[in-house]
């Protein structure tokens, strides 16, 4: 018969290393209520103020996002399909607010490229503060659990849940893409300037998109990285790295669909090229930056301390 539980050679290793974490876990906390040489001279009220504005361990942090991906892997999948939809539509704002200023300001203007990049960043902030399903906000988020847990079961979980949002997010900028394009709800000025920008996008090589998306998956795998550590500063925090990606004309799969729909969509492109030469090499590049680099950094460098 086969034996489902841990078998009697197991159960002393897991012993062990439950008996290895609680140790860490006791050091860590005599560490914290130990007082350094300064804080001897502190009062009790001083002492309390110092704990408060401490900032948190990477330990922290990490416990923190592998706890949201284990919820995220636990959702249904219907609430993080539509979720996902909304986190498309979303992020199209980013081209949207993008075209208004370049619009307004004129394709001459000097500094038009630094001053448009903020308009890239409001889709990141809706999307974001309003906790909607962005695949690569998953390409750390629920990397975590699997890395803590590597099975199979987790591995077809992970995968279910990526193909779910990334899928229900091509959905949301195809629908958006569809509105700017067929549904007359733009000015002239403002539809010029999104194929302006959607233009720009499609003269780059599919080694250039990968290659570009490899810096965007990182900074957006920092960023929900740092979101725990942003202590009433998030807003700023999703500017500031989302800013740069615009400004370093990196590339990012999910608001870069949006793009790239717009110019199949108005006869500029065929599917064909749209997915080989865009989307397919961004998405590798994102999940390089995002899983391969960041998420395993981020595990590698906490691994020891559990």
């Amino acid at each position: 018969m086969t034996q489902n539980g841990p078998t009697q050679s197991d159960k002393p290793l897991a012993a062990t290393s439950n008996m290895h974490s609680n140790h860490k876990a006791v050091k860590r906390e005599t560490r914290e209520h130990e007082a350094t040489a300064s804080e001897i001279a502190l009062t009790d009220s001083e002492r309390e103020a110092v704990a408060e504005n401490s900032s948190l361990s990477s330990l922290t942090v990490y416990s923190i996002i592998l706890r949201e991906g284990q919820e995220e892997l636990e959702r249904p999948m219907l609430s993080l399909w539509w979720s996902g939809i909304a986190a498309g539509i979303g992020i199209s704002s980013s081209v949207l607010a993008e075209a208004v200023i370049r619009s307004n300001l004129g394709s001459d203007h000097p500094y038009l490229s630094l001053i448009e990049s903020l308009g890239y960043t409001f889709g990141f902030v809706l999307v974001i503060l309003a906790r909607l399903q962005l695949f690569t906000e998953n390409t750390i988020t629920v990397i975590l659990p699997l890395l803590a847990n590597p099975s199979k079961q987790s591995l077809a979980c992970t995968a279910r849940l990526w193909t779910v949002v990334l899928g229900a997010n091509f959905v949301g900028t195809f629908f958006t893409a569809a509105m700017v394009v067929h549904g007359g709800i733009l000015t002239e000025d403002i539809f010029s300037a999104i194929l302006q920008i959607s233009r720009h996008v499609a003269e780059l090589t599919p080694s250039e998109s990968l290659l570009r998306g490899i810096p965007a998956g990182f900074f957006i795998a920092a960023l929900v990285w740092m979101l725990p550590s942003a202590k009433g500063s998030e807003l700023l925090v999703i500017i500031m790295f989302t800013w740069l990606i615009a400004a370093g004309e990196f590339t990012h799969v999910i608001a870069g669909s949006n793009e790239i729909f717009t110019l199949v969509l108005n006869g500029e492109l065929s599917f064909f090229t749209a997915w080989s030469h865009h989307i397919g090499p961004t998405l590798l590049g994102n999940i390089i930056g995002g899983t391969g680099l960041f998420a395993m950094l981020a595990y590698g460098q906490v691994r020891q301390e559990m």
